[in-house]
């Protein structure tokens, strides 16, 4: 047992010291910040066990890690300690007890309390209230000197609000990087083609270490002043509060979520109350800090080798942990997209089981190269889905298989495609795939579409929940009988709703190919290829090639449109809803000899001889094009009464505008 310990505590001190050196020295930690404390609390544990075997170079002895040879080495005239965590209310609790033991007293301890910011420590020298020098904490005894990297960190104050400074005086704080601005600076990275982070803290890190302070200003790096190192030439306050109050009067930022409890109770009470402050935050927070609050008491209790015994962090529930990645599911959207999702070995994070994560499209896959078998790290913040973060790529088996995207909807059979410029595959199956019914019945029975008044969105969930339809032609087979049986829908409404579906049923070609949804055919692109094409099965018929003979059409709509038709099961719905007896009459063909051929026109305003929706029919039966925005190549405004920014806009571009009479005047060639 001995022997296999003493393995074992060589296995972790290597182990360890490897992630130090990622984390603090290269800023890329490859395990999430929980499995590095299950590492370290084993490593405590065997060398409690045999004290002998206990060495001033074990990790369990230092802080961080040594300072990178990248920058210049620096001495901390005091050292930059660590602080001892507690997971749960029972370790706090014998926290607050043994400083009670230590300082001889049944009374409560008063606490200041602080959030746990998860950045990069610093400590700033200050002499004569200027700022002289900026180190990292490195290994708690030297860090690296980022003097010009801070100096640019505009918060930080180079000078301090104060007639008499002290002779020497060492902040000690976090720099860290908000929530938005880590967004921003990814986002920039992604567009340009560079590298993103994993998480603020490694962004914030990764900053304040750049060889040119000018990247690091560019990245509006923040930060909290949370202690003090060395003080010559001025007394400290008596107490830890009023020390942080008394920073924040020499100008540096303090965090406004300070604050002081009386006793182990109302600490717990703190505590879990930050906790459900921590999602709203714009800057990340792991956990609680509390510190005994009188200095005289913080002397008495004195410290252990890397930490004091008069403060602890008390750590929130795990934001991400490691596990294995069993399989990837493929879950179909309601408007089709394919969504691959993660099958994992269960683990619990941010307090949760959790056993399924998102892998957002195939870009993240492939960006974060994740594959089945991989260990991975999953994160789950609040209720946000959980994601996989990254790969733990030392730990990939041999067999590991790469993610594959289906070429078969996982629940239609339709096939799946992939538009250029779009980072998401969909299923091309509309009007038959049962993942995307619910809108596809929406859509269809709109205003715009087949205007079906009386269905409305909440009697299509009851007659989707009820079975008596799945998809859209099953509309047409209601009954009176079936109708009448759902909540709040009495004979008379079910005789109205299907009064409404026989009228429906007389309709015009256009609003019919707007009705089918398919993707980017909105009514313009439908009203054109029923002028273009004059009737259905030519539409239906034509290729690619054909489709982009129309008007306005490009190869990204031809091809929804193609793909559209093709599928089977599309064509049996739109069969099937001819058979149900829907028609039109045939449009005739646009002809360029038409007397508004190649004329385009806005309509604005109220007209008093006809609606908008009877002169845009009019204008388009005489060749015209009636879009709904106003550009340099708009022909003529036609505005009615009441007419607001888009005769404003033809104003300003210098289009002419017409007034109803001039509408009519254009009309005499109908």
């Amino acid at each position: 047992m001995t022997e296999s310990d003493r393995a074992r505590l060589e296995s972790l001190r290597d182990q360890i010291e490897e992630h130090n050196f990622r984390y603090y020295v290269l800023d890329a930690p490859t395990i999430p910040d929980a499995e590095y404390d299950r590492l370290m609390a084993e490593l405590r544990r065997i060398e409690a066990e045999h004290p002998e075997w206990v060495t001033p170079d074990s990790p369990s002895q230092r802080v961080g890690a040594p300072p990178s040879r990248q920058f210049q080495t620096v001495q901390h005239a005091l050292p930059m300690l660590s602080l001892d965590n507690a997971f749960d209310e029972d370790e706090f609790r014998a926290f607050d007890q043994r400083a009670r033991d230590r300082l001889g007293t049944t009374d409560s301890i008063s606490y200041t309390t602080e959030p746990k910011f998860d950045g990069l420590a610093i400590s700033l020298r200050y002499e004569q209230g200027r700022l002289v020098q900026a180190a990292t904490r490195g290994d708690g005894q030297y860090g690296e000197d980022v003097t010009a990297n801070v100096r640019t960190i505009s918060i930080i104050p180079y000078r301090l609000k104060a007639n008499e400074a002290p002779a020497v005086l060492e902040v000690r704080g976090e720099v860290i990087m908000t929530r938005s601005e880590f967004a921003a600076l990814n986002a920039r990275a992604a567009a340009e083609g560079g590298k993103t982070f994993v998480n603020p803290r490694n962004a914030a890190a990764g900053s304040l270490r750049q060889k040119d302070p000018r990247i690091t200003a560019a990245r509006k790096l923040h930060f909290f002043a949370y202690g003090t190192g060395l003080c010559e030439g001025a007394a400290l306050p008596a107490s830890h509060y009023e020390t942080l109050l008394w920073l924040k009067a020499l100008g540096f930022p303090v965090s406004e979520l300070i604050g002081i409890v009386h006793g182990v109770d109302e600490a717990v009470a703190w505590y879990r109350r930050l906790l459900m402050q921590r999602d709203d935050l714009d800057f990340d927070i792991d956990g609680a800090v509390f510190k005994v609050d009188d200095r005289e008491q913080q002397r008495i209790l004195g410290y252990v080798a890397r930490a004091p015994r008069w403060a602890i962090a008390w750590k929130f529930p795990a934001e991400e942990m490691m596990t294995r990645l069993l399989g990837v599911d493929f879950q179909v959207g309601r408007t089709g997209v394919l969504t691959p999702v993660a099958r994992l070995e269960p683990v619990f994070v941010g307090g949760v089981t959790v056993s399924n994560a998102t892998l957002h499209n195939m870009d993240e896959v492939a960006r974060k190269d994740i594959r089945i078998g991989d260990t991975v790290i999953v994160r789950r913040a609040g209720d946000v889905i959980p994601e996989i973060v990254s790969v733990v790529v030392d730990r990939r088996p041999a067999d590991s298989q790469p993610i594959i995207m289906p070429d078969r909807c996982p629940e239609c059979g339709s096939e799946v495609v992939r538009a250029e410029g779009e980072a998401v595959f969909r299923c091309s199956g509309g009007l038959f795939c049962p993942a995307q019914r619910r809108e596809t019945i929406k859509h269809f029975a709109s205003r715009k579409a087949m205007n079906i008044e009386g269905l409305g969105d909440k009697l299509i969930e009851q007659l989707l929940d009820h079975g008596l339809i799945e998809h859209v032609d099953d509309l047409y087979r209601l009954t009176v009988e079936q109708i009448a049986g759902l909540e709040r829908m009495g004979k008379k409404s079910a005789q109205n709703l299907v009064k409404a579906l026989e009228k429906s049923k007389h309709s015009q070609l256009a609003r019919f190919l707007y009705a089918l949804g398919i993707r980017e055919v909105g009514e313009r692109t439908a009203e054109t290829l029923a002028m273009h094409f004059g009737n259905l099965d030519s539409l239906m018929a034509a290729d690619e090639a054909a489709l982009m003979q129309v008007p306005d059409i490009g190869p990204v709509v031809a091809r929804h449109i193609y793909t559209f038709f093709r599928q089977p099961h599309n064509r049996e719905v739109i069969q099937s809803l001819l058979d149900a007896g829907i028609h039109w009459p045939d449009p005739a063909p646009r002809r360029d000899d038409l007397p508004l051929a190649g004329k385009t026109y806005v309509l604005t305003g109220t007209l008093s001889s006809m609606t908008r929706e009877q002169a845009k029919a009019k204008l388009m039966a005489l060749g015209a094009k009636v879009t709904s925005s106003v550009s340099s190549k708009t022909t003529a405004v036609i505005a009615g009464a009441n007419a607001g920014s888009k005769l404003a806009k033809a104003e300003k571009l210098g289009v002419p505008v017409l007034d109803e009479a001039g509408l009519l005047e254009l009309l005499k060639g109908e």
